[in-house]
């Protein structure tokens, strides 16, 4: 099953102390916590696009794996996922990867 930009964005922003920006203009909405980015929605694309913070090995294995997961558009390829949320992936799938990139970001103190 897809996720709209306002079911992910609504999961998002109920993570304790996660804000959302626009630093890169209104066609991307940035949600950081701690003032790090943790997951990037473009606005206005059906189906929604998504960039999480990934594991290296594992964003790897997951853009080997779904065709709807690809390199993080405009970020460090090795670190970022881009995931079109078509329904390849399932909905609690999408939500561990955002879970696993805010815990990721939320745990680290200076990069």
């Amino acid at each position: 099953m897809s996720m709209t930009h306002k079911q992910l964005e609504e999961y998002i922003l109920s993570k304790p102390g996660a804000k959302l920006e626009y630093p890169f203009g209104e066609d991307v909405a940035v949600y950081k916590v701690g003032g790090k980015m943790f997951a990037l929605i473009a606005e206005g694309k059906t189906p929604a696009r998504i960039s999480l913070k990934c594991d290296p090995v594992l964003a790897q294995h997951l853009r080997e794996k779904y065709e709807e997961v690809m390199p993080g558009y405009h970020l460090n390829k090795k670190h970022w996922n881009t995931i079109i949320v078509s329904g390849q992936l399932d909905k609690q799938e999408v939500l561990d990867l955002i879970d696993l990139s805010y815990n990721l970001v939320k745990g680290v103190k200076n990069d």
